[in-house]
């Protein structure tokens, strides 16, 4: 089990005890309890302490495999627009593209190719979702091969 695991199941555990004991004695007396109390408060945050460092690290090493991950998938993207354009296909300009330009853009129908050309005009992209005009499925699809100008 590595470490923070540990941490985490130590700070679950003596939580659990801390509950599962308030009952269980009924002989002590009240300055008994509130030492136990303290005791076992004192136990989970020593143990909350020690669980820091790791969860910490785990945060930063969270936010570095994200960035990377986020600079693949702007490779990924523009790798996709490198092949639609030596495939011979243009980036379609959606403020001006005819309908049988936008119906050679992947997943786009004529249906929608015409609910396109009469959301006219676009400022962004993005407004094909935020007009409902396609749904995020078929945005994802389009979205490095289409521009506005």
């Amino acid at each position: 089990m590595s470490a923070q695991r540990v941490n985490i199941f130590t700070i679950c555990f003596l939580a659990a005890l801390m509950v599962g004991l308030s009952d269980c004695h009924a002989n002590e007396t009240e300055q008994q309890r509130r030492e136990r109390e303290n005791r076992t408060r004192d136990e989970a945050a020593k143990a909350t302490e020690r669980a820091k460092p790791e969860i910490q690290a785990a945060g930063r090493e969270l936010g570095r495999v994200a960035e990377q991950a986020a600079r693949e998938a702007r490779v990924f993207a523009e790798g996709v627009r490198q092949g639609w354009i030596s495939a011979g296909h243009h980036v379609v300009n959606i403020n001006s593209a005819t309908e049988s330009e936008l119906i050679e853009l992947p997943n786009i129908s004529r249906a929608d190719a015409r609910k396109i050309i009469r959301g006219r005009p676009y400022h962004d992209s993005q407004e094909l979702i935020s007009k409902h005009i396609v749904s995020d499925d078929k945005y994802a699809k389009i979205k490095d091969i289409v521009t506005v100008q």
